[in-house]
């Protein structure tokens, strides 16, 4: 028989602890109390062995950006988010390192933009996974952690890094969230998460954005009315980009003209299909359409 109720594993101990405690002053009072509310003790009873456990994750998103570096996604896709949050869409980025390794920056520094940046774009939620920054690996142990907040957030579309780009952490995060993306999927693979289970997930889709090097897209997305906000979450990131007062070692992203770069790939994306701007992405698969008046 199915049960009465269903809750959250967290809400399931916290009611059933508040309720243990109510049945245990009912135990303590007289024996005249008792029997005036003997029913309702009765019934609490009842209650507790009709609740089922099941796993919860803390936010389900629509679409999940994955990032080796916080700013990846800012600079990359981030057109893409925004467009997607005005449709009513849930979004979110988990950064896999804490971009330590940058020649500019501090760590602390990197979060407190990155926070930033989260408020501009309207993000559901936000997480770094702390991996080593230029030494994290694609092996079992750092799989592992991506599926787990793969499972955690349940995203219909994923986002990751380019396949190939200049630098090496791209490829290799490139690689790291498809696979994971596959494990995921797998029902013998067993994650927990806060002391509970988690569910397998299958990722709908898997897409991979552009970044310094240039590759041919398998489709381009218009975000010509979210541009300019796009480039305001990437200023956010202070420390890493143009700023003619700083006093920090130059790097090729810290010039005015990565900021124009950034604009002009954004006009080649969105010259291929007649709009002002736009952000190009490589499919796992070949991408399918219900309706072919859809595109642009």
């Amino acid at each position: 028989m199915s049960p009465a109720f269903q809750l959250p594993c967290h809400k399931y101990f916290s009611i059933r602890l508040n309720l243990q405690i109510h049945i245990a002053f009912i135990k303590n009072l007289s024996a005249t109390k008792k029997s005036r509310i003997s029913n309702l003790s009765s019934r609490i009873s009842h209650l507790l062995t009709t609740f089922e456990i099941f796993p919860i994750h803390l936010m389900k998103l629509d679409i999940l950006a994955f990032a080796a570096h916080p700013d990846d996604v800012e600079l990359s896709c981030s057109g893409t988010l925004l467009l997607h949050k005005s449709l009513g869409k849930k979004i979110g980025i988990v950064d896999l390192t804490r971009g330590e390794m940058g020649t500019r920056g501090t760590p602390e520094t990197r979060k407190k933009e990155a926070d930033a940046a989260s408020k501009i774009l309207q993000l559901d939620a936000r997480e770094n996974l702390g991996f080593e920054d230029c030494f994290f690996i694609n092996d079992k142990e750092h799989r592992m952690k991506v599926v787990s907040v793969i499972r955690k957030y349940q995203p219909n579309i994923v986002l990751a890094n380019a396949i190939a780009d200049r630098h090496p952490d791209h490829a290799r995060a490139a690689q790291l969230i498809s696979e994971s993306c596959f494990i995921a999927g797998l029902k013998k693979t067993e994650t927990i998460l806060d002391g509970n289970q988690q569910s397998l997930w299958k990722v709908k889709a898997l897409y991979h954005y552009m970044q310094d090097r240039y590759i041919k897209p398998d489709f381009v997305v218009d975000v010509s009315e979210w541009f300019e906000k796009k480039m305001e979450s990437v200023l956010a990131y202070k420390s890493q980009f143009y700023n003619p007062d700083s006093k920090e070692t130059d790097t090729p992203i810290s010039s005015k003209n990565f900021l124009e770069f950034l604009r002009s790939r954004a006009a080649e994306m969105g010259r291929n299909i007649g709009v002002q701007y736009a952000e190009g992405f490589t499919a796992s698969r070949i991408p399918g359409i219900k309706n072919i008046s859809d595109l642009i």
